[in-house]
C-alpha cells in the first residue's frame, strides 16, 4: 500500500506517515522493483494506534518506548503501566492548575459584576492580565 493509501486507512495525511516513518515509528518494506516504501496492514494498525495513543495524550516518545517493547516481542504492559502513572500526576497537576485558574476567572468576573455597569477600569484590565502571566495573583 502506497503512503498516501495508508495515510488514508489510518486516518492520518500523508506526511504524518512520513515522518513517523523517518522517525523509525512505522518500518515499511521497500518494494525491490521501484524502491518505494509499501506500507502492510500491519503498519496500519500501528498507525492507527499511534493515532488514538496521541488523541490520549501520549508522546511520540512513549509511544516509540511501548512499540520497541512490542517489536521484541516482550510485553510492553509494564512500560505502558509506568507510563499511565507519569501520565496520572501530570493530569492531576494540570487539573488542579486549571481549577485555580476557573477559580481566578471566577472571581475576576465577579468583581467585575460589581463594579458600576459592569465595566472594568484600566487597572482591572492590567491587574487581570497581571494575574494571568504568573504575576500578582490577582483573585487567588
Amino acid at each position: 500500500m502506497t503512503v498516501k493509501a495508508a495515510a488514508g486507512e489510518a486516518g492520518l495525511e500523508p506526511e504524518v506517515v512520513r515522518y513517523y516513518t523517518r522517525i523509525g515509528l512505522i518500518q515499511p518494506r521497500r518494494n525491490r522493483h521501484n524502491g518505494y516504501k509499501v506500507y502492510s496492514s500491519e503498519d496500519i494498525a500501528r498507525l492507527i494506534f499511534i493515532r488514538k495513543a496521541k488523541s490520549l495524550g501520549y508522546t511520540l516518545k512513549e509511544i516509540s518506548a511501548i512499540l520497541a517493547h512490542a517489536r521484541q516481542s516482550r510485553t510492553p504492559c509494564p512500560t505502558v503501566r509506568s507510563i499511565i502513572q507519569s501520565r496520572l500526576h501530570r493530569n492531576r497537576a494540570r487539573l488542579e492548575e486549571l481549577m485555580n485558574w476557573q477559580a481566578c476567572m471566577e472571581s475576576v468576573i465577579q468583581r467585575w459584576d460589581e463594579l458600576e455597569n459592569g465595566v472594568p477600569s484600566e487597572n482591572s484590565v492590567h491587574q487581570l492580565v497581571e494575574a494571568f502571566s504568573g504575576g500578582a495573583g490577582y483573585g487567588r
